[in-house]
């Protein structure tokens, strides 16, 4: 018997509860900072008002951490059925699809959300590198950063084709500047910014190094396959 193996196992579930933990402190105390304007929102919300709750930043985070359970119940639900195929990372895969979904769509929402003068001014462009990040702020950088953020951590858990930083850097960057792309195409009284690019490719790239240890590889994507059902004895 493996003496080390049987030690090393107690302190790496010690370790991941504690992330857990963390990250629900965490996430617990940045909803308890923008409680106020989340909760301006919540009527509307309720209500099922589009105007107010749907086409404002703060009813859109709300309703993303209204979906949280609902997503939850999705990843339980995907992982049941793949441990009932055979699949072995049946959670992982599971967490790593409705993760990247629920993660990243919210914030292509809000970041096609139009201006004031949408379908009137005319498109805007930005093309000198690092010029716009001095108008951003903190809390724009901060929006940036997390646009590609769930793709770039959870991309890689689920596909092993993605799984090295260069495809995630170049992953990261077609999407930004499509959505980039689209900005200008549509007219959305957005400005169509090469920094908006750069700061959602990092944004990427750092939360796949953040799950590099959870990478998806090779070998696994072929063990994962379902298992065929034996044949019935006859």
């Amino acid at each position: 018997m493996n003496q080390n193996a049987s030690l090393s196992a107690p302190p790496r579930r010690t370790r991941g509860i504690v992330l857990l933990g963390l990250a629900v402190l965490v996430m617990a105390s940045a909803v308890l900072v923008v409680r106020g304007p989340l909760m301006m929102a919540a009527p509307r919300c309720v209500a099922g008002r589009w105007h107010g709750c749907f086409d404002t930043f703060n009813g859109v985070v709300l309703m993303t951490l209204v979906a949280l359970p609902p997503a939850a119940l999705v990843v339980w639900a995907l992982a049941r059925r793949r441990r009932a195929a055979g699949v072995a990372s049946a959670w992982r895969m599971s967490l790593a699809e409705v993760g990247l979904v629920h993660g990243t769509v919210p914030f292509l929402w809000m970041t096609m959300m139009p201006g004031a003068g949408v379908g009137t001014v005319p498109p805007r462009v930005s093309l000198v590198p690092l010029r716009d990040l001095v108008t951003m702020g903190p809390l724009g950088i901060a929006g940036n950063l997390l646009v590609f953020a769930a793709l770039g951590f959870f991309a890689p858990m689920r596909f092993a084709a993605l799984a090295s930083v260069p495809r995630i850097l170049a992953l990261g960057a077609g999407c930004s500047a499509l959505v980039e792309t689209a900005q200008y195409v549509l007219r959305l009284d957005r400005v169509s910014s090469v920094d908006d690019v750069l700061v959602n490719t990092a944004g990427a790239v750092l939360a796949a190094l953040a799950s590099r240890r959870w990478w998806r590889t090779t070998a696994e994507a072929s063990s994962d396959r379902p298992r065929p059902a034996p044949a019935a004895a006859g």
